[in-house]
């Protein structure tokens, strides 16, 4: 028996996959003492590991190493960034699941590319229009097309020695581009329904591919809807990093820049300043923080 150290890049049915320092895939079991200690392994996990049969390849997962960071949907750990995927056209982006999006992964202080696929169906002024909306914010966009095979490498440039999860509503190609950058995965890619202009949910489990020695990438399941953190109304604000140039304009301080007079925000706004789309989506949170206290 021997001891390395390696990344679980796959839980199933109490068994954990773990990619080793060698190179070799372990299927392993957790000791004792984590159930006892109510500490459960989570794909992403660096772990040590006792190899019982090397030709089997199997193990025991003797330690959990320090978690720099975990996220509760999808239960992951250690990623190092998200890359979320949208479709620019067909299904119809919706730009409130985005920022719902982005405000999950600041709150939990993970830097966020957004991807934008089927740029070759789409027109130069969606492209331009969504490009400022979101760099203006201090978010990466990519433009790509998985059918045309453009802009993928940059991609793929992006990923290197990194751990990515790749998010995204269901029918945005998120299969069809981890298919390319992982043609092991074989993943199934779905068909978008044309009935509710919707994909349908192809992903099923949370699991890392291995790009390469340092490189891992995470499809998770379609997400259709999601509830921010419990946070205070006055606090979404603070998501939100182009209004900060100019809340100092703002008469009152902590303003909400929704119903204030002289608010620099708003004046930013209607000024062409700050996105259409960001500020409404901005409004409409807000309002529904709000609301929630009440219940």
């Amino acid at each position: 028996m021997f001891r390395m150290r390696g990344k679980i890049i796959k839980g199933i049915g109490g068994f954990y996959y773990v990619h080793a320092a060698d190179g070799v895939i372990y299927e392993c079991k957790a000791k004792g003492i984590f159930r006892r200690e109510k500490i459960k392994p989570l794909v992403g996990d660096l772990v040590e590991l006792e190899v019982i049969d090397a030709s089997e390849k199997t193990g025991n997962i003797s330690r959990i190493l320090p978690r720099k960071s975990s996220l509760i949907r999808p239960a992951v750990a250690n990623i190092d960034q998200a890359l979320v995927v949208f479709a620019i056209v067909k299904p119809e982006p919706n730009f409130n699941l985005l920022d719902r999006f982005l405000i999950m992964m600041e709150g939990q202080k993970l830097p966020c590319v957004i991807c934008f696929n089927k740029s070759d169906i789409a027109s130069e002024k969606e492209r331009a229009d969504l490009q400022k909306a979101y760099e203006t914010c201090g978010y990466r966009v990519l433009f790509i097309s998985v059918r045309e095979r453009e802009g993928l490498e940059a991609v793929r440039s992006l990923l290197q020695g990194k751990t990515t999860t790749v998010a995204g509503p269901s029918g945005v190609g998120k299969s069809s581009l981890i298919n390319y950058l992982y043609p092991q995965a074989a993943m199934e890619t779905g068909e978008i329904s044309r009935k509710i202009d919707r994909g349908k949910h192809t992903t099923r489990h949370s699991e890392l591919f291995v790009l390469d020695s340092d490189t891992y990438i995470m499809d998770t399941p379609g997400f259709s809807s999601l509830q921010l953190f419990d946070m205070e109304k006055e606090k979404l604000r603070d998501y939100y990093p182009e209004f900060k140039a100019y809340e100092k304009r703002c008469r009152f301080r902590g303003c909400a820049h929704i119903s204030e007079p002289d608010c620099g925000v708003k004046e930013a706004f209607a000024a062409g300043k700050i996105s259409d789309v960001r500020y409404h989506n901005y409004k409409v949170l807000y309002e529904e923080l709000k609301n929630r206290k009440k219940y």
